[in-house]
């Protein structure tokens, strides 16, 4: 019988039975045998069957490894992908922001000449904020803190900086509007001077966070903030061993705030260029009246002397009150150089022409200077012809009371009632006495 005959496995077993049992037994038995070959068989079934099912089992764990193993490293790619994204492109010269990258807003407000810091403290600190979050140290040059956590509005959600400057700017980064108008509109003024809330200016810009970056840059209108921890040196550098390590945050503190510094210089310098625009149109018929022929002018001292100061007060503001034309604020010279923040701060300043802006400003008040004083001279001839009038007058009327004394004294004179004449007249005849013989 061949091996791969269909009854191949009873063959075996009942040969193996033969040997195992005497023959007459084995011919008894045979029922038995039948049996047990079919159970034998079925076990044998199982057992395959079994065998099939836990290499099916095997297969599909190592199957679900396999996949939980692509499905990790996929993640991680997908998440290593997105940390190395760029969000700056380039064609060509030019360089631009992504365009599906996703931007929060920084903002500031200048409502005010200048804010007391100490008493802009004690404000903030009584309104539940925190003063000096991050520990900069840079209290009072600026004033730091953070909007609290508020988990009831989840759908309206934000947390970010508020930078409160002596210089009377207030710059929020991802803050509500809301919050923001409420600081600067209700809370500061008490610590304000100078307040102008009817000429509050604001001016945005967008940034974004960049991981993948440790410096940061300003891309068009743009600000790209880099939030990567820089690399720790293997031997510490003697500014880390006199300054101490520096925490990423407190660096990423810094970079706005360099930031907030430039924005709140452009600010306050569209503060002036609102002011001096309107004493432009104050004064803009000015040259028209001083071109016509035969108009008198209506200017009045007082209107020239407040106009005057009016234009002295913006130039003061501009160069001399303000760091608007410093080169680098103070508050930069003691941070650590590797940080570049007075790059940071010179940035922004480019990015909103603020150079151009202040060269345009002083040429604008100088051009508004040459028409007050066009008015201060046309004032002092005013001034001089009434002197000159006057002098004329107390002259003529000084001729005129001359010219009535001769006449008071030569009518006196003549006239033989008058008491010169009647003394004239006394005095001779006593004269005449005098001269006649005395008789003995």
């Amino acid at each position: 019988m061949s091996p791969f005959a269909p009854n191949a496995p009873i063959t075996l077993i009942r040969s193996a039975a033969r040997y195992a049992q005497p023959a007459s037994r084995t011919l008894h038995h045979r029922p038995l045998h039948r049996n047990s070959a079919r159970a034998f068989c079925a076990t044998v079934s199982l057992r395959k069957k079994q065998d099939e099912v836990n290499g099916k089992a095997e297969h599909l764990k190592q199957g679900s490894r396999k996949a939980a193993g692509k499905t990790s490293t996929l993640r991680s790619v997908a998440v290593e992908a997105q940390r190395s994204r760029s969000f700056v492109k380039s064609r060509g010269r030019t360089r631009f922001i992504d365009p599906d990258a996703e931007t929060k807003t920084v903002t500031a407000y200048c409502a005010a000449e200048t804010y007391d810091i100490a008493t802009a403290a004690r404000l903030v600190r009584a309104q539940g904020y925190e003063l000096d979050p991050i520990q900069t140290g840079l209290y009072p040059q600026v004033l730091h803190i953070q909007t609290s956590d508020r988990p009831s509005e989840v759908k309206d959600f934000q947390q970010g900086d508020i930078f409160i400057f002596p210089s009377g700017t207030v710059v929020t980064w991802n803050v509500r509007e809301r919050e923001a108008l409420k600081l600067v509109q209700q809370v500061l003024p008490a610590a304000a001077e100078g307040s102008h809330l009817e000429l509050l200016e604001t001016e945005d810009l967008d940034y974004l966070e960049d991981g993948s970056r440790e410096s940061s840059e300003v891309v068009g209108d743009t600000i790209v903030l880099g939030t990567k921890p820089e690399q720790a040196a293997d031997s510490p550098t003697s500014s880390t061993i006199e300054t101490g390590p520096a925490s990423p945050e407190i660096d990423t503190i810094l970079a706005k705030i360099a930031f907030s510094s430039g924005l709140a210089r452009s600010t306050k310098l569209a503060v002036l260029e609102t002011l001096l625009s309107n004493y432009q149109n104050s004064t803009r018929e000015i040259p028209n009246m001083l071109a016509a022929k035969h108009t008198r002018s209506p200017f009045t001292r007082s209107f020239i002397l407040r106009k005057t100061g009016e234009l002295l007060s913006i130039r003061a503001q501009l160069n001399l009150y303000s760091e608007l034309t410093d080169s680098m604020p103070d508050l930069f010279w003691d941070s650590r150089h590797e940080l570049g923040l007075g790059g940071y701060y010179d940035d922004v300043g480019r990015a909103l022409d603020v150079g151009v802006r202040i060269k345009v400003l002083n040429e604008k008040i100088g051009f508004a200077q040459e028409i007050a004083s066009v008015l201060r001279e046309q004032l002092s001839e005013k001034h001089g012809l009434r002197l000159e009038w006057a002098i004329i007058a107390l002259i003529a009327v000084e001729v005129v009371l001359e010219f009535w004394r001769h006449y008071e004294e030569r009518k006196e004179r003549d006239d033989p009632e008058s008491t010169q004449a009647l003394l004239r007249a006394y005095l001779e005849g006593l004269a005449k006495e005098d001269t006649k013989p005395k008789v003995l």
